[in-house]
């Protein structure tokens, strides 16, 4: 028995991140750390991502013995990992970075969050917080640490006492979930986290989000002018994201067809016969959109990259919902604005909407446009077309799909590949190349149970190749498809049609099968869409990551040079 009993205490203890000998689980000091651990279950979130420093030890030793902590290889990555959590579960993510050039290092990924509105808390460490502008030379020190976060931020704040953590975060997370969202910095000196007593912490104040309603008069006067329609429309943006089945309800009770910009993709699922989708610039929609006579815009900004640099005529009869008073009839002249949380004012709009009048062959037409704008478009990619469809026939209905900055993810992958839920939709809202593989891997932590698929070129893989360490250390499962065409293709389209040389396009590029066997990952390479289908096929049933090379100068037939629209005098 003693023998048995000395064998069993030898094994490793199991937690939900690592495992730890029993003899290295000695109790730890209380810290700042802990105070973080209360406030993330208090959040609902169990994860945490970044990269560990002697300024910011105490926090990420708390999450990783108390929740999970995933280490990533930038700080940049952390925070795109965590917007992917945030944006794959609809909640909160969590990213822990270090002072001076690791909260720099976020800045860049910052943006990205910002720029989709993702509820990412971002707690960065700091020198101590009496050398705080003193400039004497700290390790690690950095000018206008907390000016930098703010401009990259929705909002920026700094630890100032041993007692202030808990009800600072307690604040940041009443921010993120406040409507419009963004990301949240907190500064917090690394002497701060050490000190911080978890018993000895200020009142956390007990506000709840607030949703904001809007004026019931210009509910009432949107109402009426809906029920005068005869070909209606809804352009869902960003803020239709979180309003749900709601968004769905209206389009079918108003008979509307359904535009969406990028970032409000699968607020109405796109097999939904109402759902035109992420296509309101393309010239097969041009009669429908100029006989449309009334347009309800949810949370969208109707930005110039989605109406012909805002060249796009749309109804003049136009409702327009927005939390921010500034958007409001800012880039299209608006009947009725309503300042107001659409997850409000879509449910009552349903409610209040009553019978209404639409002709009668609207929703044919709507249902026909759909079908006519994919298949002109389907034209132009190729084989592309095929891969595409392999996608969406291999992958599971409720997978994540992460579109990096490349041809593929840009142009079909953010239009043509089906979108059928707001939390399985993943891009690069701000346009920054290389931040797809850390999102994947948030994304795929966040939901274990679904495969998440990420379209990435080879350029763009090329950013951030340390995070193929995280792919081989915890072993999402993340299909990562590397569309390789030896560099820049989008920038050497855009000069060959100006008729320019080829300058910094051609890259240097590794050998993606060497590189995935020095980690350990499985790779396919393939040069056609059937040898495309096979690859998925057997990648969707692994319970790890998989690396799917495509070889795009090899396919057949080849997909036409995409030129985006830009403007070049």
């Amino acid at each position: 028995m003693g023998k048995k009993a000395a064998s069993r205490s030898a094994k490793p203890t199991t937690t939900e991140a690592h495992e730890i000998p029993a003899s290295e689980l000695t109790p730890d000091p209380r810290t700042g750390g802990d105070v973080l651990v209360e406030a993330m279950r208090a959040a609902g979130v169990e994860v945490a991502f970044g990269v560990i420093s002697i300024h910011n030890m105490p926090l990420v030793e708390a999450v990783d013995r108390d929740l999970r902590f995933v280490p990533v290889r930038h700080e940049a990555a952390a925070i795109n990992a965590a917007d992917g959590y945030a944006r794959a579960t609809g909640g909160i993510g969590v990213a822990i970075t270090s002072t001076g050039t690791g909260a720099g290092n976020a800045a860049g990924a910052m943006l990205e969050a910002l720029t989709a509105q993702s509820p990412v808390l971002h707690v960065t460490g700091n020198i101590n917080v009496d050398l705080i502008g003193e400039g004497k030379g700290a390790y690690h020190e950095v000018p206008r640490q907390l000016d930098m976060l703010a401009a990259v931020s929705a909002h920026a704040v700094r630890i100032e006492t041993a007692r202030q953590p808990a009800a600072v975060l307690a604040e940041a997370i009443r921010v993120l979930r406040t409507a419009p969202t963004g990301p949240v910095s907190v500064d917090w000196p690394i002497d701060l986290q050490y000190t911080a007593d978890p018993a000895e912490q200020n009142k956390v104040g007990d506000r709840d989000p607030q949703l904001r309603s809007g004026s019931r008069r210009d509910l009432e006067r949107a109402v009426e002018l809906m029920r005068q329609a005869k070909r209606p429309l809804i352009w869902a943006g960003g803020g239709a994201r979180r309003v749900g089945p709601a968004v769905t309800a209206l389009a079918e009770a108003w008979g509307a067809g359904v535009l969406t910009g990028a970032n409000g993709r699968g607020a109405v699922p796109e097999d939904h016969p109402l759902c035109v989708g992420n296509f309101a610039a393309e010239e097969d929609l041009a009669e429908i959109i100029s006989d449309a006579d009334c347009l309800l815009t949810i949370g969208s900004h109707l930005r110039g990259n989605e109406t012909r640099n805002f060249e796009l005529p749309l109804p003049a009869n136009h409702v327009q919902i927005d939390l921010d008073p500034e958007a409001i009839g800012r880039n299209y002249p608006v009947s009725v604005g309503l300042q107001a949380d659409a997850r409000v004012v879509i449910p009552a709009m349903v409610e209040e909407l009553g019978v209404t009048d639409t002709d009668g062959d609207w929703p044919d037409r709507i249902a026909a446009g759909a079908r006519a704008v994919r298949k002109s478009h389907r034209k132009d990619i190729g084989a592309y077309a095929q891969i595409c469809d392999s996608m969406r026939k291999r992958m599971p209905r409720r997978s994540p799909i992460v579109r990096d900055v490349s041809t593929p993810g840009s142009s079909w992958g953010n239009r043509l590949l089906p979108i059928y839920d707001p939390t399985d939709n993943l891009y690069a809202a701000g346009g920054g190349i290389g931040q797809g593989l850390a999102t994947a891997i948030g994304a795929a932590v966040a939901r274990p149970s679904d495969p998440v698929l990420l379209l990435v070129g080879d350029g763009g893989l090329a950013v951030h190749l340390g995070e193929l360490a995280v792919l081989a250390a915890e072993q999402p499962r993340v299909i990562a498809v590397v569309f390789n065409d030896g560099g820049y293709g989008v920038l050497r389209n855009m000069q060959k049609a100006r008729g320019a040389k080829k300058r910094a396009v051609d890259l240097a590029t590794p050998d993606f099968e060497a590189l995935a066997v020095s980690f350990g990952l499985p790779h396919r390479r393939v040069d056609s869409a059937e040898g495309f289908d096979k690859a998925l096929k057997k990648a969707v049933r692994k319970d790890g990551p998989t690396i799917i090379e495509v070889m795009v100068p090899k396919l057949r037939p080849r997909p036409a040079d995409l030129v985006p629209p830009t403007s070049v005098p």
